[in-house]
């Protein structure tokens, strides 16, 4: 009896270690657009060999690239429903959260990298208590890269872009307030159904990456590009900060730094790789003719940007403060880096 005894309670003792073991043992289950093998990819599947390694274990990440858990807003719903616990978003996600960060891609604003990273810099408080204040952890920043118009056919200019069938990302309010403001009358799709838009003509040009157009395949169906990119386009890499909270300290800590340095790389890569796709469509795909950087009227796209950002602040979507903060920012650096 003594012994058998002895046997339970090292049996029971045994299942309180698994179980303690198991119920320290956390999976983050996160979703992205980024296709396998792509930059994006690259990347995060380093940073989750890295939390596995770094938490002994203790922090995994399983993905689900490729879109194959929807679009965007799909995947802030699985989110809701607790199905998914975090993704990597676009603009057109970071608009669902906290709509104000998207002044970052406002058309035609910026001129370089370095002026996006100063006014970055200074806006990156107040961007991480926004989202924080909706429900979300922002573990990273990133780009998807420079924007630039592609097209089935030449374009001569901009205005013949009110004759076209240009793609909206489908509840894209950001966009679609500079399309309104410049007389654009665009086709609305969700982003996993423009391919197929391109190969049946339901749209005929679309704004996108070199570097996205290469991996999404749209640049097969679009022989035409711009010179003139006309925004770089952001991104996040968040958590819901109901799983954020339920790890333990360590991880919290471990999960914050490791998305600095998962920022710093997707920055980097995504810049260079989206430079390097940009030089391969330039030597396979047609210009533009009138939409090189010196035929585009730079002083009437930045009067319309101002008029799609006024409607936007008005309708609260944007933040008139943050905006103003921006416009501080990028002055202060253009003054000191003349």
């Amino acid at each position: 009896m003594r012994k058998f005894m002895l046997q339970t309670v090292c049996a029971i003792a045994l299942l309180g270690a698994a179980a303690a073991h198991a119920a320290d043992t956390y999976v983050l289950k996160f979703a992205t657009l980024a296709p396998q093998g792509s930059t994006w990819m690259k990347a995060f599947d380093a940073w989750g060999k890295d939390l596995a390694t770094r938490s002994q274990g203790r922090l995994t990440v399983k993905f689900y690239p490729g879109g194959i858990s929807g679009d965007e807003p799909d995947m802030l719903r699985k989110i809701r429903f607790g199905q998914l616990q975090g993704a990597a978003l676009s603009g057109h996600g970071v608009g669902e959260i906290f709509p104000p960060a998207r002044i970052l891609e406002t058309p035609f604003l910026f001129h370089s990298h370095a002026e996006i990273d100063a006014v970055r810099a200074t806006l990156q408080p107040a961007i991480e208590a926004g989202f924080r204040a909706n429900q979300y952890e922002l573990l990273a920043w990133m780009e998807v890269g420079n924007i630039h118009f592609f097209s089935t056919k030449p374009l001569a200019n901009l205005d013949e872009m009110a004759r076209r069938r240009i793609w909206q990302w489908q509840g894209d309010r950001f966009m679609d307030a500079f399309f309104n403001a410049n007389g654009w009358s665009p086709v609305a799709l969700p982003i996993t159904e423009v391919y197929t838009g391109l190969s049946t003509g339901m749209v005929d040009t679309v704004v996108s990456t070199p570097l996205a157009s290469i991996a999404l395949q749209w640049a097969s169906k679009t022989p035409y590009m711009s010179d003139q990119s006309m925004a770089t386009g952001i991104g996040a890499v968040v958590v819901t900060n109901k799983f954020y909270a339920g790890l333990p300290a360590d991880l919290q800590a471990l999960l914050k730094s490791s998305g600095v340095l998962l920022s710093k790389r997707l920055i980097a890569d995504t810049r260079r790789d989206d430079l390097a796709s940009f030089a391969v469509l330039a030597k396979t795909t047609q210009p533009m003719v009138g939409m090189q950087k010196a035929n585009i009227n730079l002083a009437e796209q930045t009067a319309l940007t101002r008029k799609a950002v006024s409607a936007l602040e008005a309708k609260a979507y944007l933040s008139a403060a943050l905006d103003r903060e921006v416009d501080a920012a990028l002055a202060r650096y253009r003054s000191q880096n003349k």
